[in-house]
């Protein structure tokens, strides 16, 4: 499924439903899409096989497990020069992949080069973090943090 377009009325109540709950049974998912157990299942090993659903997974509350402490890091890269064996923006790319309390990592355009989401227990650990890990990176020239005060709205679900 290359394109949008290809998922029908069907297809989008089925990936709303199961972005709600992704334990659903197939009996119960025919009935809120009123088609067969058969037929949705089907239809979501299609939509699985496609790479439409990615994957399923458990949602685990960051405090429920000791991680009260969220932080939005944009950090700036050294530039690009010619004396580098490695491009910076590779070297970064590849070391945030090993960092555990990294758990999302974008490209931005703009002043800064990414943005991290951060989940730490406490500001002691967001300190570690900084000073022993993301400030110590060769690449890495700048970084500034804000924290997560209270989380208004907090979803997983695409707007399908």
């Amino acid at each position: 499924m290359d394109k949008e377009t290809q998922l029908d009325a069907i297809d989008k109540r089925i990936l709303r439903a199961l972005q709600l709950d992704g334990r659903v049974t197939y009996d119960a998912l025919a009935a809120q899409v009123n088609l067969s157990a058969s037929a949705v299942l089907r239809r979501v090993r299609r939509l699985e096989e496609a790479g439409v659903i990615a994957a399923y997974v458990a949602l685990v509350s960051p405090e429920h497990v000791g991680l009260g402490l969220t932080a939005y890091i944009n950090v700036r890269l050294e530039k690009h020069t010619e004396s580098h064996k490695r491009n910076p923006m590779d070297l970064f790319r590849a070391a945030v992949q090993t960092w555990p309390e990294v758990v999302e990592c974008a490209a931005l355009t703009g002043e800064m080069d990414y943005l991290l989401r951060v989940l730490v227990q406490d500001m002691q650990h967001y300190s570690r973090f900084i000073t022993e890990t993301l400030l110590k990176h060769p690449s890495v020239q700048d970084c500034k943090t804000s924290f997560v005060l209270d989380r208004l709205k907090n979803t997983t679900a695409v707007p399908i």
